[in-house]
């Protein structure tokens, strides 16, 4: 179905949700083997092809850039998987691809799979914000706010920030440091994960220079992480999510409701590894990205979720604040009709 300006009743999901889910949680490892297959060797492959466009033109290099960057998304994708431990069946197979996967997305992997385990368990939750989750505030607290924070808030919320420069701190900078609340084995993933990095950075440096290395890793850095960026914002800060005071939270209705369906082209649902199907990853994160499909389509009760595609999710982006009394998303323009 089509988003419109209709809001979604959150109404409880029955309790035979988890029976409806069960059959599409198994994991199938030729299923989790081949699409390491056809993630990894073809984002080395395409490394390789910008290398040699640098010296045709780096207009091609940049432009060989956007599908690379689709493979790290997809790449990451398995990560994610694996720190459920939905892509493989064993625990083991998942931590060690998951970790191999995490030298590439640069995101440390036992210390992401805890802050986003987190934010599974509190998503929509607006007494539990500020762990895993895009920062978003009430417009009753944003009016309390001093103009400073106002500033920095809508700062913040701007697409640039948000989109552009956000990846760059959050994947460059924020994660190459241990969470204060981190213990051992996140701690050693951060240092593990900053080794691999300065590693792969030295060795390729001595192969290719560290002038093409940055040419070429440049963009599909930023453009990868923008890419994130937008998938996890977009499919929760939409108009009618879901956001309620732990008295009235719900597990399952948050899932269901503040998770949406982002319906994309083939191609970039494949890059994205299904991740557009959010609704049922948050219902049952236990389902791998190669079975989300199928239970979206075999499944009836998801045929009554928010649903939008890409022009219609570039709206999202004006979204700033959750109004508790229309209880929805709103723009700062909203604040003018309340003067």
């Amino acid at each position: 179905m089509k988003l419109d300006s209709t809001v979604m009743k959150a109404t409880p999901p029955p309790p035979s949700w988890q029976e409806m889910v069960s059959p599409f949680q198994s994991p199938a490892t030729g299923r989790a083997i081949w699409q390491l297959v056809n993630t990894i060797i073809p984002l080395f492959l395409m490394y390789y092809a910008m290398y040699r466009s640098l010296s045709y033109s780096y207009w091609l290099t940049l432009l060989l850039a956007f599908p690379t960057a689709g493979f790290i998304v997809r790449n990451f994708i398995i990560q994610h998987d694996c720190g459920h431990g939905s892509f493989f069946s064993s625990t083991r197979a998942n931590d060690i691809v998951g970790t191999l996967c995490s030298f590439i997305s640069v995101i440390p992997y036992y210390q992401w799979r805890h802050q986003h385990s987190i934010h599974h368990a509190t998503s929509g939750n607006l007494s539990r914000r500020g762990i895993g989750d895009v920062d978003t505030i009430t417009v009753r607290e944003y009016l309390a706010l001093s103009r400073w924070k106002k500033f920095c808030y809508a700062a913040y919320r701007n697409p640039v920030v948000m989109f552009l420069l956000g990846p760059i701190y959050v994947f460059g900078l924020a994660s190459r440091f241990v969470d204060s609340k981190a213990g051992r084995r996140e701690a050693r993933s951060v240092h593990l994960t900053n080794l691999a990095i300065l590693t792969q950075i030295v060795g390729w440096s001595m192969v290719i220079g560290w002038k093409s290395l940055a040419l070429i890793y440049v963009p599909t850095f930023i453009i990868s992480g923008s890419l994130g960026i937008w998938l996890f914002y977009v499919q929760h800060q939409f108009e009618h999510s879901y956001w309620r005071d732990s008295s009235e939270w719900d597990y399952a209705t948050s899932a269901l409701y503040g998770s949406s369906y982002y319906k994309l082209p083939a191609i970039l649902q494949w890059f994205t590894g299904n991740i557009g199907f959010h609704h049922i990853h948050h219902l049952s994160p236990r389902v791998p990205n190669y079975n989300l499909q199928r239970c979206h389509e075999e499944t009836p009760l998801f045929r009554n979720v928010t649903t939008f595609g890409i022009l219609r999710s570039l709206q999202c982006a004006s979204l700033r604040l959750w109004d508790e009394e229309r209880r929805q998303m709103v723009g700062f323009d909203h604040l003018k009709s309340l003067k």
